[in-house]
């Protein structure tokens, strides 16, 4: 198994990516810590796991973070998988400023926040890798708000980190996703979105697969298994970099 005997923590565990990825993690022999400021939905990732540690925890708030990374011990890798508070839907020029910042703000600070901590102590030991996801939206990304440019600064935040703590032995690592049908509910869709119904979500599910070169959506499944092997020591030589997982909709 590609995670034996390493421990990882994933912040957001608790929603649908990050309990693929929690899961994924486990099941290539990880110790997993799930991380979220939701209990019930934590627990519910919990239950399928063996010996997964539940923690509620903001990883806005620096204190809280640090605390539990004492509890923890040593850490081999750090998923950031938080929600941001994005709202797209409409033009720049009618959005509140603080509807654009909060997403730039908030994943800024959350992925600043958790790559701190592990790294501190990942350089202490000499290894550790350091990941996130964002939608690879830096490059332009009209009608979403603040997406665009939150995703180019912890772009940048994860090249810097990499240039930093290489040396030290630890990489710093982020996968592109963007659109993934099992994630989408009208529910979710529409607090980014208001104009969003269960006609709308179809419609955005068959033209983002539309919009990929492989003309298919990515799965759950495969961004789950990218991100194991990204913690891996298969992975060893990629760092300050994030991996394409959107299917060919974001070409860099």
């Amino acid at each position: 198994m590609l995670l034996t005997d390493k421990t990882a923590i994933v912040y957001g565990a608790g929603g649908s990516i990050g309990g693929a990825v929690a899961r994924a993690f486990a099941a290539e022999g990880a110790r997993v810590h799930l991380v979220g400021r939701t209990r019930e939905t934590l627990e519910a990732v919990a239950a399928d796991l063996k010996d997964a540690e539940v923690a509620v925890v903001d990883a806005l708030d620096e204190t809280a973070v640090e605390e539990h990374l004492a509890r923890v011990g040593e850490v081999d890798v750090s998923f950031n998988l938080v929600t941001r508070g994005d709202v797209q839907g409409a033009p720049l020029t009618d959005m509140a400023v603080d509807d654009f910042l909060r997403p730039v703000i908030n994943g800024v600070r959350a992925n600043f926040v958790t790559a701190r901590a592990a790294g501190r102590r990942m350089a202490e030991r000499g290894s550790g890798v350091v990941l996130t996801l964002n939608s690879g939206s830096a490059h332009g990304s009209p009608m979403m708000g603040g997406t665009g440019p939150a995703d180019a600064a912890i772009d940048t935040l994860v090249r810097n980190l990499a240039l930093e703590l290489g040396p030290r032995g630890v990489r710093a690592v982020g996968l592109w996703a963007a659109g993934v049908p099992e994630t989408f509910t009208v529910e979710k869709l529409s607090a980014v979105n208001p104009a969003i119904d269960a006609a709308a979500v179809q419609g955005i599910v068959d033209n983002l697969a539309q919009m990929r070169m492989t003309r298919r959506n990515p799965t759950l499944a495969e961004i789950a298994a990218t991100a194991v092997f990204l913690a891996s020591d298969h992975a060893a030589g990629i760092t300050g970099t994030f991996v394409n997982v959107t299917g060919g909709m974001v070409v860099r």
